[in-house]
């Protein structure tokens, strides 16, 4: 069931820049969705209008069956936000900063609430630090902790991990699984490909404003994914002989190594006829390796095909 739902979603400054262009996207209930794209694709600007941080101006987004613009707090109150920029009361105690915002919306105080998630998120020690004397790492956890105070079944993270080292980067993966495995809907934003190809269960690429495609990840590599078979040569040679033209095979600069691309996906893969005619052709081989596209590969890809 979908917990998020966009339609038709745009956004146009008055200037005419148009940041959003008619995105329509379901998320389900308790799925991890990590949207990709790069610098000014729109990420922000649809995280924001769903958010209700930026008024949209055409379609319709709604939270829990909540109208993000006519049933506005309904809608909110179903969602957590962690914001890109790390904007923070800097002389406030990290327990304190929790509870001020739990307090927004309008709920009670609770106490061992407000410990579990400190606790979670590694912060129970720091509870009574003031927040400038934390470290960024740990400045983006109380983000975390303060967007997780009312029990929001929706969470957004807008590039959580960015400026994070990589021990940090994977501690959040961690607690982005634990809130997952807590029934929390989880839609990310990021630059690290890795983090996706990690954590998450489906890929949005978006780009000039535009989503791209939204695919389950695993079937997305499998259907995009391309597989190389590199064949490392026992002798360098300067260049392919034209009986194996019919493969369209690269050789490397140094002539010590043939790549083929093949179709995983496909009835047959050609391997066995190519290794057969590599031989007749006088090539000695050394070795073979396969290699699959990574979803880096697969993403620059459709960025590219999108600007193209």
């Amino acid at each position: 069931m979908a917990i998020v739902e966009i339609r038709d979603f745009e956004k146009t400054y008055a200037g005419g820049f148009q940041a959003l262009k008619g995105v329509t996207l379901d998320i389900e209930e308790g799925e991890i969705l990590a949207l990709l794209g790069p610098n000014g694709a729109g990420k922000t600007t649809l995280i924001s209008a769903v958010c209700g941080l930026v008024s949209p101006t055409g379609g319709t987004a709604k939270i829990g069956g909540h109208d993000v613009v006519s049933d506005y707090r309904a809608a909110r109150s179903l969602v957590g936000l962690v914001p890109q920029e790390i904007a923070l009361d800097q002389f406030s105690k990290v327990a304190d900063a929790v509870r001020f915002t739990r307090g927004l919306f309008g709920l009670p105080r609770d106490e061992a609430h407000i410990e579990d998630i400190l606790k979670k998120l590694s912060l129970w020690d720091k509870r009574n630090e003031r927040i400038l004397a934390l470290s960024g790492g740990m400045k983006r956890r109380v983000l975390i902790a303060k967007a997780l105070s009312h029990s929001p079944r929706v969470l957004f993270l807008d590039e959580p991990t960015a400026g994070v080292d990589v021990e940090l980067r994977r501690d959040m993966w961690e607690i982005v699984a634990d809130l997952k495995k807590d029934g929390v809907t989880i839609i990310l934003t990021t630059h690290y490909i890795e983090e996706a190809e990690a954590i998450a269960d489906r890929i949005g690429v978006i780009n000039g404003g535009a989503l791209l495609l939204v695919e389950n990840k695993d079937a997305l590599m499998a259907r995009m994914g391309k597989k190389e078979l590199q064949i490392t040569l026992r002798e360098p040679v300067t260049s392919i002989p034209k009986t194996l033209a019919s493969y369209a095979l690269t050789l490397s600069e140094e002539g010590e190594m043939i790549t083929y691309s093949f179709d995983a996906q496909g009835e047959a893969t050609g391997i066995t006829a190519l290794i057969a005619d590599l031989s007749k052709a006088g090539l000695k081989l050394a070795d073979l390796h396969t290699k699959q596209s990574s979803l880096e590969e697969i993403f620059v890809g459709l960025v590219g095909e999108s600007a193209a």
